[in-house]
């Protein structure tokens, strides 16, 4: 592994200094004077030489010339935000020399914010927010990592200098200066043998198995152990919180023994922002798991939690090595790092152009600490430098593909690993997808029947990637944390549900019939997966080449452009078609930008019978699918005297992927299919949709959901636990008139599923211990149109200046966000103050936040992932505003849940939640001080009781909110 950023050693190699690159550095700013400045850039040579670039110039250089800068599309944005025509010109050229590229080469994995100050904080080094200084610390940044390289204390030089070489190879600009600090070994080594350079699996260690753990003790924590294991987690110099004790010995009910089997011992715990809930329930947690030799899984909604939670762990085992012993972050396939995909896209990167991010790639796998792509320690920009689907698909097995031991990387495998420590660990933090996904397949059989579904019917991508363990018994999942628990609905919603669409099933037959001789696209079929398996075994081998003939009845390549042009191909699409054209002809506004959806019934006898057809057609592949299955499981039993170890494996795998398919997937769409001209069942709503993304139609398909999806969570997830936490700061909806809070526990109650169990859930509250009287505003504007733009972001022009930054402002809807900050760019960074935004800047959310959280005076626009399960202490946020109420969107499946859950008061209560988890990201610490503005007139006074009751919300004009702004956080 590389030096860390902060390693301050000067043994460096008595050789040249490396080869400074010969360029200036350009980064984003305001050029000119007073009423006539407008947006450009500045260049400034290693010298200090200045040069002011209007932007038509600076994007011309940015796409011609050698220049420095940190994250080359996002200054490139930032420059171009004056233009009236920003389409006008080139992207940044490849001579640019990104900062972030160096960094990631010789630092892999190691977190560096993609900004300029993100930069010099990682690098420990000194600089001002002048444009000035900026550009002078990017040559310094250069020269330090380009001098790191020469240090006798860098790791693994030699493999270092052959990543170089196949990088240098492909032009990348930053080759001759890394060439330079490693010449001494470039010269000793000489030219890398083909093949090598990229080849990082050969650097990976191999896990081992171990013995099964076996099932857990069931003794009991007590309350005050549970207080005891908190105060040595918190330390004897920290303040002490009584709720934060109270909590953890709340949560300690659910790890006693269970008295009665589908009686889980389950406490559903509201904590207030402040209490300090994780390390709350890491206590019980933790000391059950010691006293037990058993597994505690923490699941959050969030990969911002999950990261919190990982952090937080390291209070718990301060010794690195003992934390990597006993916890893991366990996630779903599509998240980790392929060697395989890896090797077969390094050996095609000349050919393709993206060796320089391959190599990127490289670096960081042989540095990683688990091969996490998403939310892990992978730098998020590198994932657009990858291209296509976002990047990490072609590097991820995001579709069950995966061979097992038959790949020759399987004992060096991430993913393996991290499964097999979960097996062991005392915590593992996971995710509700992932928890849910899990319980779903192995309830399957007791849930799911082909005609009258009790439905866990999954997606493809569940029904996928859930086959990447082995059954680890139900003792091994007996103890959860449901931290965010009032995402428990959602969760379980988009896990137990089923879409049979255009997407979804052109997945399976690509699943098994591979790419089809689509250039560039990577695919191993069914025959390429397990022929070797079915060799020998005529009925097998008969199966395998019926069920990929009967695949061709499903969405082939190019099944978009045919659907639109009324030319489909075989049962699916012509099924697909019809649909397609009743979603047209039924919806509103059919040509607008947005998606679309219509109701089923009354539905058209065409449809009805493309429907039959298609049932028939996924029949006739269900059945060589489960019979490829059968034969599977018969060589286990039959051979298992001779079977090696790895062959069993590979078998079992292939046969669990195939029997998820041909009996849950499969039949999930038969079920659907087969309902078409009847009444769909009391528990589920199906509805017709065509999927647009960006004003294109991307899918077409049906769907069907549970009214209430707790139900099949609490059957498959609560009724088999032997304990359960659900914890949140946002369970309970609290009416204005509801004294005793006992409404707010019912809706509680309802959201997370334990309603459905036999013996009743244990509550607990501890509210906030903060002064939200003396520390909070609450403004509603009532003299703002909320139809016209021009003065929604003239609002939030002032409101974010009254502020000084620090300022959130929330959405409901992407393209108003688009338009308000196309109108607020200017005018905030001409005042100083950096606006970042959701769905416009090339960056992902994790990493907006988290800039946005390291500089004091920016600004953030997001929509609903912004708003949920992010930690911005301190005075980086200290104003929200919102551009409406946030109403639930009226769906179709929205309003059958209205009709379950009580009409307009479901609309009452989720909205209330919103508002109030949004207005739980304000203050988040005692010496925090932050307003809360609503800009939409009709907020109604029933929807304030989501604020805390010692607050007055004040409805005001918007040059009162301004002025109350700025008084109230003045100083």
């Amino acid at each position: 592994m590389a030096l860390t950023p902060s390693d301050d050693s000067a043994d460096f190699r008595s050789q040249a200094a490396p080869v400074l690159p010969d360029a200036a550095a350009l980064v984003p700013a305001r050029i000119g004077a007073g009423a006539g400045s407008r947006w450009g850039a500045l260049a400034v040579t290693a010298d200090g030489e200045v040069e002011e670039l209007s932007a038509e110039k600076a994007l011309e250089r940015l796409a011609r010339d050698t220049v420095l800068v940190v994250h080359p599309g996002f200054t490139a944005r930032r420059i171009a935000v004056g233009l009236a025509n920003k389409r006008g010109f080139s992207e940044p050229g490849p001579k640019v020399l990104d900062l972030l590229e160096l960094f990631a080469f010789v630092h892999p994995a190691a977190p560096c914010l993609p900004t300029p100050g993100g930069l010099a904080r990682a690098l420990r080094l000194n600089t001002t927010e002048t444009p000035e200084a900026q550009a002078l610390m990017l040559h310094e940044a250069a020269a330090r990592l380009l001098s790191t390289l020469q240090s006798r204390n860098y790791p693994d030089r030699s493999g270092t200098a052959r990543v170089a070489w196949r990088m240098a190879e492909a032009g990348w600009a930053w080759a001759p200066g890394v060439m330079s600090a490693l010449g001494d070994v470039v010269t000793r080594e000489g030219k890398p043998r083909v093949g090598r350079g990229f080849d990082v699996w050969n650097d990976l260690p191999e896990w081992e198995d171990r013995a099964p753990r076996g099932a857990p003790g069931q003794m009991p924590v007590t309350e005050d152990e549970a207080r005891e294991r908190l105060a040595e987690l918190v330390g004897t110099n920290a303040e002490k919180r009584s709720g934060q004790s109270d909590f953890a010995a709340a949560t300690a009910r659910a790890f006693g023994p269970r008295e009665a089997a589908g009686a889980p011992n389950i406490v559903i715990a509201e904590a207030g922002t402040g209490i300090g809930k994780t390390l709350g329930y890491i206590a019980p947690a933790s000391l059950w798991a010691q006293r037990n030799k058993g597994t505690v899984w923490l699941s959050t909604y969030t990969k911002n939690l999950q990261r919190q939670l990982d952090q937080e762990l390291s209070r718990l085992y301060p010794d690195p090595a003992e934390k990597n012993e006993k916890t893991v972050i366990r996630k779903g396939r599509e998240n980790y790092l392929c060697l395989l995909n890896f090797a077969e896209t390094a050996d095609r990167a000349a050919l393709s152009g993206n060796a320089v991010a391959i190599g990127l790639v490289s670096r960081w796998a042989k540095a990683s600490r688990d091969g996490d792509m998403v939310g892990g320690d992978f730098p998020a920009w590198l994932a657009q430098k990858l291209g296509g689907g976002g990047g990490r698909s072609v590097l991820t097995d995001r579709r069950g593909e995966c061979v097992y031991t038959a790949c020759p990387h399987f004992k060096k495998c991430f993913i393996e690993k991290a499964i097999r420590k979960a097996r062991r660990a005392d915590i593992v933090v996971a995710n509700h997808a992932l928890v849910m996904r899990q319980a779903a397949l192995e309830q399957a059989g007791a849930l799911l029947m082909p005609q009258a579904p009790r439905n866990v019917a999954t997606n493809v991508e569940a029904a996928g990637n859930a086959e990447d363990e082995e059954p680890t018994g139900r003792e091994a999942r007996s103890r959860f944390v449901f931290d965010e628990g009032h995402h428990i609905f959602d969760a379980a919603d988009s896990a137990f549900s089923a879409h049979l669409s255009a997407s979804e099933t052109a997945e399976l037959r690509r699943w098994i019939r591979g790419a089809e001789g689509q250039r560039g696209r990577r695919g191993r079929g069914l025959e390429d997966r397990i022929g070797d398996l079915t060799t020998g075994d005529e009925t097998a081998e008969e199966a395998l080449s019926a069920a990929i003939n009967a695949a061709s009845a499903l969405p082939a390549p190019g099944w978009a452009s045919r659907l639109n042009d009324g030319a489909p191909r075989g049962a699916a699409e012509e099924f697909l078609a019809l649909l397609r054209n009743h979603v047209h002809a039924r919806a509103e506004d059919s040509d607008g930008p947005f998606s679309l959806e219509a109701e089923i019934e009354p539905l058209s006898k065409p449809i009805e019978e493309t429907a039959r057809a298609l049932d028939v057609a996924l029949e006739r592949l269900a059945a060589p699918l489960f019979r490829i299955a059968e034969r599977l499981r018969i060589r286990l039993d039959a051979e298992a005297e001779d079977l090696d170890t790895s062959m069993r494996i590979r078998m079992d795998a292939a046969a669990r992927g195939l029997e998820r398919r041909a009996k849950l997937l499969i039949p999930s769409w038969r079920s659907m299919l087969g309902g078409l001209g009847r009444p769909t069942p009391e528990d589920f709503v199906d509805w017709f949709s065509i999927d647009r993304i960006g004003g294109r139609e991307a899918d077409v398909g049906m769907h069907r959901h549970w009214r209430d999806p707790t139900i099949p969570f609490a059957e498959a997830v609560l009724e088999p636990a032997h304990g359960i936490v659900i914890a949140s700061a946002t369970l309970r909806d609290r009416l204005i008139d509801d004294a005793d809070a006992d409404e707010g526990w019912a809706s509680a109650e309802v959201r997370t599923g334990v309603t459905h169990l036999a013996v009743p859930a244990r509550r607990a509250f501890m509210a906030s211990p903060f002064n939200y009287a003396a520390q909070a505003r609450i403004f509603v504007v009532r003299d703002v149109s909320r139809t016209d733009l021009n003065q929604i972001a003239s609002a939030y022009r002032e409101l974010f200046l009254a502020a000084g930054g620090g300022a959130l402002g929330l959405f409901t809807a992407i393209h108003r966000l688009r338009a308000v900050h196309e109108r607020l760019m200017a005018p905030l960074e001409e005042a100083g103050l950096s606006l970042y935004s959701q769905h416009v800047d090339a960056l992902d959310t994790s990493t907006l936040v988290d800039i946005f959280r390291a500089e004091r005076h920016a600004c953030l626009l997001g929509t609903d992932a912004v708003r949920d399960g992010v930690d911005v202490p301190g005075d980086s946020l200290r104003m929200i505003v919102f551009d409406r109420v946030p109403w639930p969107r009226p769906d179709i499946l929205h309003k059958a849940r209205r009709e379950r859950f009580g009409g307009p008061r479901y609309d009452d209560m989720l909205t209330r939640l919103r508002l109030k988890q949004a207005f739980g990201r304000l203050i988040r610490s005692a010496r925090d001080k932050g307003v809360f503005i609503m800009l939409d007139s009709r907020l109604p006074t029933r929807l304030t009781s989501a604020f805390p009751p010692d607050v007055t919300v004040e409805r005001v004009g918007l040059a009162e909110a301004v002025a109350g702004t700025r008084e109230f956080l003045k100083g």
